[in-house]
């Protein structure tokens, strides 16, 4: 609530004057006119109710006036609309499920701090289209470019390793995301692909599916997930059951920068879970949706429901007055 003209607040010290006046009147003006040796025979006799009304007619008086000075102050009640336009981006993350993904130097390993990761990238986009495709030996669309990121949050928890047969095809990814955005109205159409190792299936090399999204002018930003030098992979041993294994990483950051750069991307390397986090943050602010805000704001009155109380409070006291306390007090 808020008030055109809060001055008439200060009006309000009349009101407790006011009450000062009447009390100091009352009191010091009640002498009597006639002298009596004894009133002792008049200490029983049953008092009249009307004689205490003359108190309601003045408190109703009073907060009449207050409600008036209130009214007068003109209580309102901001309505505010804001109109947001904004020209979304069409992002597609292609996420490596390959079996190197289970390797454990991004914690708990690979596959889930890339799951993990791409889940809160999503949580922090509001207009944008989202997409996932994911690729082993060959690439599959997960889902397409939506606005539905409850869905999308879903399937990415949904997605299990080892149902796409082993193998790391990094253009074939590449090519599908592109094939889900090329008939895109969208101004800028971003390609996230994270991947821990070299291209070794699929039909199309890297760098020309990366020329295929210059055509449609579609922008790469490629992450190389994997510390440097060996990583611990588990091993299901059929005697001593599970154990682990250094396992050589090997990580075609040549190539993933040559993508990168071929569409105004930028490449990325993630040795541990928390560099991962930082680079989807990073990218995240590197690709921005531009929103403009228009508000508005009106103001409505709500001053009538005072002046009403008002109006109502010091007829209720005129009313009194006229009807009970006309004879029984000296005071207006």
């Amino acid at each position: 609530m808020e008030f055109a003209n809060p001055y008439w607040f200060w009006a309000l010290i009349v009101i407790p004057v006011l009450a000062g006046l009447y009390i100091y009147r009352f009191f010091t003006g009640k002498q009597s006119s006639l002298s009596f040796s004894s009133l002792d025979l008049m200490e029983d006799l049953p008092g009249n109710w009307k004689s205490h009304l003359h108190w309601l007619q003045a408190v109703l008086k009073w907060a009449g006036l207050a409600f008036l000075i209130i009214a007068l102050a003109r209580p309102q009640e901001r309505l505010t609309t804001v109109e947001r336009n904004a020209e979304g981006i069409d992002i597609v993350m292609v996420l490596d499920m390959s079996t190197s993904m289970l390797a454990e130097d991004l914690k708990p390993n690979r596959f889930e701090a890339a799951r993990e990761v791409a889940k809160d990238f999503v949580d922090k986009r509001e207009t944008d289209r989202i997409g996932l495709v994911t690729f082993a030996m060959k690439s599959f669309t997960v889902v397409p470019p939506t606005l539905d990121y409850r869905l999308l949050k879903r399937l990415i928890d949904d997605l299990e390793m080892g149902v796409i047969q082993d193998g790391t095809a990094i253009g074939m990814g590449i090519a599908t995301a592109v094939n889900r955005m090329k008939e895109s109205p969208a101004e800028s159409k971003v390609v996230i692909l994270l991947t821990d190792g070299q291209n070794n299936s699929g039909e199309i090399d890297p760098v020309t599916a990366a020329d295929l999204a210059l055509t449609y002018n579609i922008k790469i930003y490629t992450i190389g997930a994997g510390t440097r030098g060996t990583a611990p992979y588990p091993i299901q041993d059929p005697i001593f059951g599970r154990r682990y294994q250094n396992v050589q990483v090997n990580i075609d950051e040549e190539m993933l920068t040559q993508v990168a750069d071929l569409t105004g991307g930028r490449y990325f390397r993630a040795t541990d879970s928390e560099q991962l986090e930082s680079i989807y943050a990073e990218i995240d602010e590197l690709e921005r949706t531009e929103v403009e805000e228009l508000i508005y704001t009106d103001y409505e009155d709500k001053y009538s429901f005072y002046l009403g109380m008002s109006f109502l409070l010091f007829g209720l006291s005129f009313l009194i007055k006229v009807f009970f306390t006309q004879t029984i007090t000296p005071l207006d």
